[in-house]
């Protein structure tokens, strides 16, 4: 076989080996997408360490999953719905594409008016959609103690589904799941989960981000 006919079959393996313009390593990979939680105490990580509150579980469960979002924690302990409503719009300075709602646990506490509660949670979600149009949203559902009173305790509860359908967002029915009322999850107080109360959070929080995440990179 001559050296042009060796350099002809070469060239042709090489040219079959060769990624086309359909091939994975020439899809351009999504940009990391920033994901708010705005919250109270229970994302600030009142009583653990920062790194073991649910969002920087949540940030580690991107990055075991190969993902480059960012999780930013704008929980601050003892807000309630209307502080939240307070500082947003500095927040939303920021580019949201993921917003996670998490605020009205103080709120009920208080007792403040399930209406008032619903209204200042709403205003919220106007602003980050009308900053960002695109913004994906997910309500974090919360339930208050018996002794609030079983009337009040219902219609709080109602809160959360109803601004899920009538914002057509996603919703983690309650943040607490698994962990509330279990005390070798929480702190002493009963209240704040522990570390390990924690990662039951970001768990239950997970199964929704998930998929929402996993649009961009199917």
């Amino acid at each position: 076989m001559s050296t042009k006919q060796i350099m002809a079959i070469v060239s042709l393996g090489v040219l079959f080996l060769a990624p086309g313009p359909t091939s994975v390593a020439a899809l351009p990979r999504p940009m990391a997408r920033t994901i708010l939680v705005l919250g109270d105490s229970l994302a600030a990580g009142f009583g653990v360490e920062r790194e073991d509150a649910f969002p920087a579980r949540l940030q580690e469960k991107i990055q075991a999953a190969g993902w480059r979002d960012i999780v930013v924690n704008a929980g601050v302990s003892g807000d309630t719905s209307a502080d939240g409503l307070a500082r947003v719009d500095w927040l939303l300075q920021r580019k949201v594409d993921v917003f996670i709602l998490e605020l009205g646990a103080n709120d009920g506490l208080r007792g403040i008016p399930v209406p008032t509660i619903k209204t200042n949670l709403q205003a919220i979600i106007d602003r980050v959609e009308h900053k960002y149009p695109q913004v994906r949203i997910i309500i974090a559902g919360m339930q208050m103690p018996p002794n609030v009173g079983e009337r009040y305790a219902e219609a709080y509860r109602k809160i959360f589904p109803e601004l899920a359908a009538e914002n057509q967002a996603a919703l983690v029915p309650f943040l607490l799941d698994g962990v509330g009322g279990k005390p070798e999850l929480n702190q002493p107080d009963h209240m704040h989960p522990n570390a390990e109360g924690h990662k039951i959070v970001a768990e239950n929080v997970w199964k929704v981000l998930r998929p929402i995440l996993q649009e961009a990179y199917r």
